[in-house]
């Protein structure tokens, strides 16, 4: 039955054992830790590589490099407070550090974006060319293309992963292979052709920082403000809840909207108004547990009636 299938889907997304888990875990630790360490190795040559050949677009992929590294920091430092509970100063946790974490690193990517291009654009309009020497530029091909080899290899370990932070490092680590292949494409053409090829190179790889980052905080922003589920997820839900005690006469509501990167659930149900308060506080109770253990479910509130006619009882506040 597809209904089902689908409701298995939702309760065991992973169908991983204990021990599974806390392997893939340690996974999760290698691919961050050994992104750090690669990001800290190839901004000391990338910065190298910027001062003996002087590019421009070789410059602008250095940059980005140093954000990696304070990208890094951002989401390792939202990982390790999220796991630092403190129930009396944070009651529903601390997951909401996870995406204002990514919204503050893709912030500085942005602008490190808008930097760059004005740069860019001051040696075009004063046609500004930098000596360089053709033996430098061995140098800075060769780290170049290593530093594109390991950013791909790394993209491509962490992208085996579904923990959010962890996917974020391959979303850079993407971005890097792509704009320290435009750096070196612009700087070898710059040197063999036409010496404005070097800041329009930069100029293309500031546009794709900006318009990538940009779209990342949009997505961030939208999981923060209280976004709907979609009507596939709400539909699992009222199955699931309809389907928890035979007792249930009627579900009144079921809502679903972001508050991070989980959901928060409201559900309304409606039980027997003779029923006993002990047993009507075990059936809710119960499914709240059940709502819960959903891998898409942060926190879920079920509300207990008797009838299904009265006006909502929460009025949206308005806008002073």
């Amino acid at each position: 039955m597809k209904w089902t299938r689908s409701l298995s889907w939702v309760l065991c997304p992973e169908g991983l054992t204990e021990n599974e888990m806390k392997q893939l875990a340690k996974s999760e630790k290698v691919a961050i830790y050994a992104s750090n360490v690669a990001n800290l190795v190839l901004f000391a040559a990338k910065v190298y590589a910027s001062v003996q050949s002087r590019s421009m677009a070789v410059i602008a992929s250095t940059l980005d490099s140093l954000l990696d590294l304070l990208s890094g920091f951002i989401l390792w430092f939202t990982d390790y407070a999220m796991k630092k509970q403190n129930p009396h100063q944070y009651p529903i946790g601390k997951q909401r550090m996870q995406p204002v974490g990514i919204v503050v690193f893709a912030s500085v990517m942005a602008t490190l974006g808008l930097q760059i291009l004005f740069e860019s654009g001051r040696q075009l309009l004063t046609k500004t060319q930098p000596d360089r020497d053709p033996t430098k530029q061995k140098w800075m091909i060769g780290i170049m293309v290593s530093a594109t080899v390991v950013k791909f290899v790394l993209m491509v370990y962490c992208r085996r992963f579904k923990n959010e932070i962890v996917r974020a490092y391959a979303q850079d680590h993407l971005f890097d292979v792509i704009t320290n292949c435009v750096g070196l494409a612009a700087a070898v053409l710059a040197i063999r052709f036409y010496w404005w090829l070097d800041p329009v190179g930069a100029i293309f790889i500031a546009l794709y920082t900006i318009s990538n980052w940009a779209g990342t905080v949009m997505e961030n922003v939208w999981s923060l403000i209280g976004r709907t589920a979609p009507p596939d997820f709400l539909a699992k839900l009222t199955y699931l809840i309809w389907n928890h005690h035979e007792e249930i006469k009627q579900i009144d509501t079921v809502r679903a909207y972001t508050f991070g990167n989980h959901y928060f659930v409201e559900a309304d149900i409606v039980l027997p108004e003779d029923m006993a308060l002990g047993r009507a506080h075990n059936i809710g109770e119960t499914l709240q547990e059940k709502l819960e253990q959903l891998s898409k479910v942060e926190r879920a509130f079920v509300h207990i009636d008797f009838e299904y006619s009265h006006k909502p009882e929460h009025k949206p506040k308005r806008a002073s």
